[in-house]
C-alpha cells in the first residue's frame, strides 16, 4: 500500500494523458467540468445546506456495511465527496479508511472532525492507484454514475479488494430527476422544435447486475431506493443541483438553456408533477449493490443433478404427517 502511495502523481499524471486521448465515443461525461462543478461547490459557505441527500445516502450505505459481521482493517471510499461515509463509519468496524476524490477542494472541504484526513487521496476513480489485493472493504457513495468507464472501474476495484472482500456502493438510478428531464424537453420541444439533453443519463438497475457480474464479482445484492424531495420550484431545484455538484455534466451538453424554456419548463414541472402545496417532487432512484471478489472459503451452488428431491415431490413432502 505505501509502494502504492507513493506511486500516485505519477499515477495520475499517467490519467490525465489517457483522458486526453481517449476516443472521443467513449466519453460520456467532462469529468474536467465535474472537478469544476465540485471545486466551484465547496465555495460556498452555506455549501452544507445541500448535503442532506448525499448524507442520508452515505447512513444507508454504512447500515450495509454493519450489517457485515467483520472487522475492515483497510478500507477504500471510493469518490468521497466531503467524507458523508466516513462519518458513519465507527473506527472499530472500519480501522482505516482511505478517501479519494477526484476534486481538491472537496477533500479541503472535509468537516474539521472528519475521521482519517491524513489519508484523504486526490485521485480520479477512473484510475485507481492501488496495488491488487490492497483493501478489505470498497465503498463508494453516490459517484459512479459521473463515471465515463463503469466496466473498467468496477474490473479495477475488483483487483485492489482482497479476496472474500466486499464492494458496497449506492449510484443514482435510471429514474432520478425524471420531473426535471420530462419537463425540460418537454419545454424546449415547444420553444425550439427539439431539444437537448439536459440531464445526465444514469445507469438503469437492469444493467447494475451484469456490470458486476462481468467485473468478476460474485454473492451479489442489490436494491433500490426511491428518495422524493419536495421544492418550491424548479429554480430551487436547480439551486440544490448546482450547490450538491450536481449538475449536468455530459460531454455533449449545451451549456445556455434561456430564459423563456426555463420558464416554460416550470410551469410544465408544476402542472404535470405539482403538489396540491404549491411545491414540486424531485426524485432520486438510489441503487445499492453488494458485490464479493471470490475465494475458495464462500459458498456455493451445489452441482448441477445433484438433488436427492424432486421439485414434483415438494407438495406431498409438504403434507406429509409430522411424527
Amino acid at each position: 500500500l505505501t509502494m502504492a502511495l507513493r506511486q500516485l502523481n505519477w499515477t495520475q499524471l499517467c490519467c490525465r494523458r489517457m483522458q486526453s486521448t481517449a476516443a472521443p465515443s467513449s466519453i460520456v461525461f467532462d469529468r474536467a467540468a465535474k472537478r469544476l462543478q465540485r471545486d466551484r461547490a465547496m465555495l460556498d459557505p452555506e455549501a452544507n445546506q445541500y448535503e442532506q441527500l448525499k448524507d442520508e445516502v452515505a447512513w444507508r450505505v454504512s447500515d450495509r456495511i454493519n450489517d457485515i459481521k467483520r472487522e475492515f482493517g483497510t478500507a477504500l471510499d471510493l469518490g468521497c465527496g466531503r467524507g458523508h461515509l466516513g462519518q458513519h463509519l465507527d473506527d472499530e468496524i472500519v480501522h482505516q479508511l482511505f478517501q479519494g476524490e477526484y476534486s481538491q477542494g472537496m477533500l479541503e472541504a472535509f468537516p474539521p472532525d472528519a475521521r482519517d484526513k491524513d489519508l484523504r487521496l486526490c485521485m480520479d476513480e477512473e484510475f485507481l492507484p492501488f496495488a491488487p489485493n490492497t483493501f478489505d472493504l470498497v465503498a463508494s457513495n453516490l459517484s459512479m454514475h459521473w463515471v465515463n468507464d463503469l466496466p473498467g472501474m468496477l474490473k479495477q476495484v475488483h483487483s485492489v479488494l482482497k479476496p472474500d472482500a466486499p464492494f458496497v456502493a449506492s449510484m443514482f438510478g435510471g429514474e432520478t430527476l425524471y420531473e426535471l428531464r420530462c419537463s425540460l424537453q418537454l419545454a424546449e420541444e415547444e420553444r425550439k422544435g427539439g431539444f437537448a439533453p439536459r440531464v445526465s443519463p444514469f445507469t438503469e438497475v437492469r444493467d447494475v447486475g451484469n456490470l458486476l457480474q462481468q467485473a468478476g464479482f460474485t454473492l451479489l445484492t442489490i436494491d433500490v431506493d426511491e428518495v422524493v424531495m419536495g421544492f418550491p420550484s424548479i429554480y430551487e431545484l436547480m439551486e440544490d443541483l448546482r450547490g450538491m455538484a450536481e449538475s449536468n455534466a455530459g460531454a455533449r451538453r449545451q451549456a445556455h438553456i434561456g430564459r423563456e424554456t426555463l420558464h416554460a419548463a416550470a410551469a410544465v414541472y408544476e402542472s404535470l408533477y405539482g403538489n396540491d402545496d404549491g411545491s414540486i417532487p424531485a426524485t432520486f432512484q438510489v441503487i445499492h449493490m453488494v458485490g464479493w471478489k471470490p475465494d475458495a472459503s464462500q459458498p456455493k451452488s451445489a452441482a448441477r443433478g445433484s438433488a436427492s428431491v424432486s421439485l414434483k415431490d415438494l407438495g406431498s413432502i409438504a403434507q406429509a404427517p409430522s411424527s
